[in-house]
């Protein structure tokens, strides 16, 4: 069996380093320029000819950096001729471009798929895309992984769930937070949302039970905060007396840590390490999701089974338990 090659671009190399520590290989190194014009070059630093080569690279900001570091290392594999290229994408920053919802729009989310399509890529391995359509826009094989059961692990730790109730903050999150509330043995609710902009939505109305309960509100992604807080006022409205916050996707930018880590019904927030965490915020709680994507790697590698990963977690795979299997 040819060898796994793991490469980083600058996104989250730690990330990278923590899957590779898994596996029990070496991540390969990568030479990444910025040239007077701006223009950027990718060299790997390791061989990669008839070699299972892996590039891990979350799109985070600056994105266009990072999606386009990630597009020549895949050039650049495919120029070294590796046997098989996959993409690691641990957040796919262009899943919100989904859809022609406006005159003239762009659908970001397909012009990306395509674009590492072009570059060379075979597969991607990616994390709670934020609308299930978005893995329709590849035409190569997506392995599509969730955080819900290790952030379940999470929440069964920390203990306390008598009167809790799962939020989702719109009805396009409902499936999954239904999920995540099955793992936990507790009802769920959701807000109906409507955005307006990129940091304004407005939450009319919370169908669900929240009177008198502790809120564990679900999202695939927080960037600005702007839709958890508008969820936490209408939670407040309806009687519910404190709220725990739980995302894959922790990018937190603009004002969300102020927003998130001073709001008064706010218990604790728990991410995953998708992305970087941000420095400002040393109460945060980031649950690693690394040994899964290396698990993932593993499978794909030997040739079995991802879904498998997640039965006992995506009830349409398995029913529910306790515990995640790995292995």
């Amino acid at each position: 069996m040819r060898e796994i090659v793991v490469f980083s671009g600058s996104a989250h190399p730690a990330f990278a380093d923590s899957i590779c520590e898994h596996l029990k290989v070496p991540r390969s190194y990568v030479d990444l320029k910025r040239f007077s014009n701006d223009c950027l070059q990718a060299q790997l630093l390791a061989n990669c000819r008839q070699r299972d080569v892996y590039l891990v690279q979350p799109l985070v900001p600056p994105t266009q950096d990072h999606l386009m570091e990630l597009l020549l290392m895949i050039d650049a594999a495919r120029g070294a001729s590796a046997e098989r290229i996959t993409a690691v994408i641990p957040y796919f920053a262009y899943a919100r471009s989904d859809k022609k919802d406006a005159s003239r729009i762009s659908i970001g989310g397909k012009l990306v798929a395509n674009l590492l399509e072009t570059a060379g890529a075979d597969r991607v391995i990616t994390m709670a895309l934020h609308a299930p359509q978005v893995h329709g826009f590849f035409s190569m094989p997506v392995d599509h992984l969730t955080a819900i059961g290790v952030l379940a692990d999470h929440f069964r730790a920390v203990g306390g769930l008598t009167d809790s109730v799962v939020v989702s903050p719109d009805f396009g999150n409902a499936k999954t937070a239904t999920q995540f509330s099955r793992l936990l043995g507790l009802p769920v609710a959701a807000g109906s949302k409507k955005r307006i902009s990129d940091e304004k939505v407005v939450i009319d109305t919370i169908v669900g039970d929240v009177d008198g309960k502790r809120a564990i509100v679900l999202d695939d992604e927080i960037s600005t905060g702007g839709s958890v807080v508008e969820l936490l006022d209408r939670l407040a409205e309806r009687g519910c007396t404190s709220a725990d916050i739980a995302c894959t996707h922790g990018l937190f930018v603009g004002r969300a840590v102020e927003r998130l880590s001073s709001h008064p019904l706010i218990g604790h927030v728990v991410t995953t390490d998708t992305v970087p965490r941000p420095p400002d915020w040393p109460k945060l709680q980031v649950r690693s999701v690394s040994a899964l994507f290396a698990e993932a790697i593993a499978r794909i590698h030997a040739g079995e089974s991802v879904s498998s990963l997640f039965d006992g977690v995506d009830p349409s795979h398995a029913p529910p338990q306790a515990t995640l299997p790995l292995g």
